[in-house]
């Protein structure tokens, strides 16, 4: 548990403040007297008691409540960085709810490991020391016939020795399929026997639950398992890098079958996982659903079309590629990256339909599509042209469509705050001066004064600004509309352009900021399916938010006290990707910055929007109705007074057109304060 965690880019930071070297194990003690003195005093009393036991300096003291907090975090999302595991032997739950008399758990837990080593494994442990009962899984790949006999070998001996100690094999859990067969040496022949009456007189025809606690399935009944000794995948070709993971398309077999059907995804509140699931409530329409008809395209048991068939796009259709999943499943599963294989091999059997162009070629002309920007808004003008149009772009007639703008971001030369030189801008190696600004398509023929907002904020704080790609005959790229529409090879030569651009900022280890969430943190992402490996780690270390960067300016001492005032309250909507990449708590940073101003978090899910999402005649509806859910009536309960944050530009127009009150990207708030507009 303690190596996944440090390969997780969000839990990394806190491991590197509490673990120290590689130990074999760590055990949290929490001291919580009402006296803040007594609780110290007792640290240093284990502190003391660890040196005497030939263990000094093993004590890692936390007093601080927000470092407490993120410590607490990693071990609450214990199931998740387990289950993050990539190869085919997975952690599997089967004597996970052991629990002894604490007195035995050590001696249980030596002996077990033994039992794992003998069996050519090993195992994952976490959770309640103190009650002992850890949760152990072994890891085991269960479509092998050897690790289903080596699961109940393990099984038996797990019992016998909890038995030995007179602890229970269902500590927390339950019994379910895996335990209950062992009732009977657990609790003897006469408790079964009242189990199997009560049952009796309470479901005579056995309808509740079947198989549980009475007359169960054995443990290793392979017609309950998910891999049935038949299945089986045949080689397919995918787009992307998929090798961090194991099996048939490169490593795509083993992303999919990373899903271990926990249903996490049906949550209905918290967290943003999975909106499609929380309007329709069909289990097609939530990752695990998805996982199991990809599962079922590649192993031949959907239909002969695979990937691209009808039935998987159907089971896509409604998947707004939100990246929830990514960081909510506790197994990680990233079901936007799987979809851009879907429409992938959907292109290559059927072709791309003329939305699908018009959204992912919007990079290539966009630059000439400006200057025409008049005549195109007149779409959503000109009465019934909306709806004429319809037929052939797909687009909703009763979605408005964004506005061209005739005065798109054009600054191509480096620009210098008051005082600075080029020189002065060339020492980067302690305070990067001088940074890369990367301005998306959306913000720059849609919106150009969100860049001209951020130039500003960052001139006014003492920064020098150079714009990716301003030497470049066509404004730069991300790739993200090839992506979406699962056109790769597009998308890759997006990034060869992209790379172009940034090649000098990397050597001189110059920031990267962004202002548009999901085209700045595919340089994070899905970048690393499209350029070099290492060099696409160089690129995610480097590329960075605005308010990501400005926070961490702040917290570096470089920016100081407030930076503006103002006494409004501000309603701050995230973008999907934001919170999918942890950087919320930034944006709140960075917010925080401006004296006076009260920020208030939106508990929302997906906005609906989703880039072509929402704009989309077959699922304008369901766009709607994830709005609803939680975006709209917040918005519309905030004061007229008040501001509404939401540095994502599908989000923006979602507010607009739903409630009629205008989003604002957070440079425009934090440019307004500074000069005193706020």
């Amino acid at each position: 548990l303690i190596e996944l965690a440090r390969d997780i880019a969000m839990f990394r930071p806190v491991m590197e403040q509490f673990v120290r070297g590689k130990p074999d194990a760590l055990l949290l003690v929490e001291f919580a007297e009402d006296a803040q003195d007594e609780n110290l005093a007792r640290l240093d009393r284990l502190e003391e008691l660890m040196g005497d036991l030939g263990h000094p300096g093993a004590v890692i003291k936390v007093s601080d409540p927000a470092q407490q907090a993120s410590i607490w975090g990693v071990r609450a999302a214990g199931l998740n960085i387990m289950m993050s595991m990539k190869s085919d032997g997975k952690p599997v739950s089967f004597i996970e709810d052991c629990a002894v008399p604490l007195e035995h758990l050590a001696d249980y837990t030596e002996r077990l490991t033994e039992v794992f080593t003998r069996h050519g494994t090993t195992g994952t442990w976490y959770a309640h020391a103190s009650v002992g009962c850890l949760h152990v899984r072994p890891v085991l790949n269960l479509k092998l016939e050897h690790d289903v006999k080596t699961m109940r070998a393990i099984a038996e001996d797990a019992f016998a020795m909890v038995r030995e100690y007179k602890g229970s094999h269902s500590g927390e859990h339950g019994d379910g399929l895996v335990r209950s067969e062992f009732h009977e040496a657990m609790y003897g022949r006469r408790t079964v026997e009242i189990f199997e009456e009560i049952k009796d007189r309470f479901d005579p025809d056995g309808v509740l639950n079947p198989g549980k606690i009475v007359r169960p399935s054995k443990m290793d009944d392979r017609s309950l398992f998910r891999y049935r000794p038949d299945y089986a995948v045949k080689p397919f070709q995918t787009r992307l890098d998929w090798s961090a993971y194991t099996g048939q398309g490169g490593g795509f077999q083993g992303a999919v079958e990373m899903c271990n059907n926990n249903g996490e995804c049906r949550k209905m509140a918290g967290g943003a996982m999975c909106p499609s699931y929380r309007v329709t409530r069909n289990e097609r329409d939530l990752t695990r659903g998805r996982a199991n008809t990809l599962r079922l395209a590649i192993s031949g048991q959907l239909d002969e079309q695979g990937l691209g068939s009808d039935a998987m796009l159907e089971a896509m259709k409604l998947c707004v590629s939100c990246k929830a999943c990514r960081r909510e499943c506790p197994t990680g599963v990233d079901m936007a990256k799987m979809k851009i294989e879907v429409m992938a091999a959907a292109n290559a059997r059927r072709g791309l339909s003329v939305r699908d162009r018009l959204v992912a070629y919007l990079p290539r002309y966009a630059p000439y599509a400006r200057w025409l920007s008049p005549l195109l808004n007149l779409r959503d003008q000109v009465p019934g042209l909306a709806k004429l149009s319809e037929p052939l772009t797909g687009f909703s007639a009763s979605r408005t469509l964004p506005k061209w703008r005739f005065d798109a971001f054009n600054q191509r030369n480096t620009i210098l705050p008051p005082g600075m030189t080029l020189e002065d801008g060339a020492v980067l190696d302690e305070e990067p001066r001088v940074l890369a600004l990367f301005v998306d398509t959306f913000n720059r023929y849609f919106e150009p004064e969100n860049a001209i907002a951020a130039i500003e904020v960052l001139t006014r704080l003492g920064y020098g600004i150079d714009i990716v790609g301003a030497e470049q005959s066509r404004p730069v790229c991300c790739g993200r509309t090839f992506l979406a529409a699962g056109m790769v090879d597009e998308a890759k030569a997006e990034a060869r352009r992209f790379l172009d651009a940034i090649r000098e900022p990397l050597e001189l280890g110059m920031p990267i900021v962004g202002l548009e969430p999901s085209c700045l943190l595919s340089l994070r992402d899905e970048f690393g399916s499209l350029v070099d490996g290492e060099l696409a780690d160089e690129i995610a270390r480097q590329c960075t938010l605005l308010e990501e960067f400005l926070a961490t300016e702040a917290r570096n001492g470089r920016i100081k006290g407030p930076i503006g005032h103002s006494s409004r309250t501000v309603h701050l909507h995230g973008h999907c990707h934001q919170k999918s990449y942890g950087a919320m708590d930034a944006v709140t940073e960075t917010l925080g910055l401006v004296q006076g101003l009260t920020v208030k978090q939106i508990e929302s899910s997906c906005c609906g929007m989703a880039g072509s999402f929402g704009y989309q005649s077959e699922t304008i509806g369901v766009s709607k109705q994830m709005a609803e859910l939680s975006l709209l009536p917040a918005v519309r309960a905030a004061s007229p007074n008040d501001l509404i944050a939401a540095d994502g530009f599908s989000c923006r127009h979602q507010i607009s057109d739903g409630s009629g009150r205008e989003a604002l990207h957070v440079a425009r708030i934090l440019r307004d304060a500074m000069a005193g507009r706020g």
